[in-house]
């Protein structure tokens, strides 16, 4: 059965539980199902491996996870305007996967969380992007056909899904952005679907 990859970086749990909503909206898709995987971390320093398996969570990425997928999502905390180191440390290991245009010609799409509305969300969505049309993939955005995109309060642009932790640092997506990262699922698994036939 197909498989959307949802990829991401999390430290607070908040893009973490938006990729659950994304793999949640590929699921609704007939005949698709959704991958969670995640990277590991990085530092300045190395003083011990990061265990092979995390401890909690979706499980590190391999590069047979990139090969069968068939629909890839990529989700980062906001890191001034970009995307979360560990993200684009894994993103810059993939010269051979390039090469070999593992992901040309595969739908894509992405998603983020920061703390505030002005925090540099599109930004950091427009940044994952770049990686993604140098490996040929084709992007895929939230349309506004979706009438929350039009209304939400919280996060949720065009670019992708995504979500405002706000002062408290809340993982929680609104009912909004839960409903939008879906709808972002749904729209890659279709497509997905679509170039398979």
């Amino acid at each position: 059965m197909p498989e959307i990859l949802v990829l991401y970086y999390s430290r607070g749990g908040s893009v973490a539980r938006l990729a659950r909503q994304i793999a949640r909206g590929a699921e609704e898709v007939p005949g698709m199902q959704a991958r969670l995987r995640t990277v590991p971390p990085v530092a300045f320093v190395t003083r011990q491996a990061a265990p092979p398996v995390p401890e909690d969570g979706a499980p590190y990425v391999e590069p047979r996870d990139l090969a069968e997928c068939a629909g890839l999502a990529l989700g980062s905390p906001t890191r001034f305007g970009n995307m979360a180191a560990p993200l684009k440390h894994f993103l810059d290991g993939l010269g051979g996967e390039w090469a070999s245009g593992t992901l040309a010609g595969k739908p894509a799409a992405v998603f983020t969380s920061t703390a505030t509305h002005h925090g540099g969300q599109e930004a950091t969505l427009l940044s994952m992007m770049l990686p993604l049309l140098h490996h040929g993939c084709l992007l895929l955005g939230i349309p506004y056909t979706e009438p929350l995109l039009s209304s939400t309060r919280g996060g949720g642009t065009p670019y992708g899904a995504s979500h405002v932790a706000g002062p408290e640092d809340d993982p929680q997506p609104t009912a909004e952005e839960a409903a939008l990262a879906r709808a972002l699922g749904r729209r890659l698994a279709d497509v997905a679907a679509r170039l398979a036939r």
